[in-house]
């Protein structure tokens, strides 16, 4: 079944977070807290669908939200998207796209948007499989560190 996270879901989040860091060998710093307050809390700057089954979690989709402005258009970012090693190849992925590209057409967006690290063709061809298309950045991406 794919829906919204909700609270009670954050401690099997986090562990699939630090699941997805593994993968691209990076250490997650996420704890339950940070993301209570990034997709629970008053502010929130994430939306969260989980894929579950029985046994709990299986996946789940985060995403942000974008806008193009000077065009009048509001899209969403893929930020995350990530299945437990032992559920890949049964479909939890692609239907978790669909379940995104619904909810990002009911919130009225008008686009949606996914990146892949360049060495990581297996993600690219899964992207281009469903529809998605390369939008390589132009121009440089500028970063301020606040805190």
């Amino acid at each position: 079944m794919i829906r919204a996270a909700t609270p009670a879901d954050l401690p099997q989040l986090v562990a699939l977070i630090t699941g997805l860091a593994a993968h691209h060998d990076d250490a997650a710093l996420v704890t339950e807290a940070t993301l209570a307050r990034d997709v629970f809390g008053p502010h929130p700057c994430l939306q969260i669908l989980v894929a579950e089954a029985a046994d709990g979690l299986q996946a789940y989709a985060a995403l942000t939200q974008l806008a193009r402005l000077q065009w009048g258009q509001r899209g969403m970012d893929l930020h995350h998207l990530y299945v437990a090693e032992n559920q890949r190849g049964k479909g939890l992925g692609t239907r978790l796209i669909q379940a995104v590209t619904d909810l990002a057409r009911a919130q009225g967006c008008s686009y949606l948007t996914v990146s892949a690290l360049a060495s990581n063709t297996r993600a690219q061809g899964f992207y281009t499989k469903r529809g998605f298309h390369p939008a390589p950045v132009s121009g440089q991406r500028f970063a301020l560190d606040l805190g």
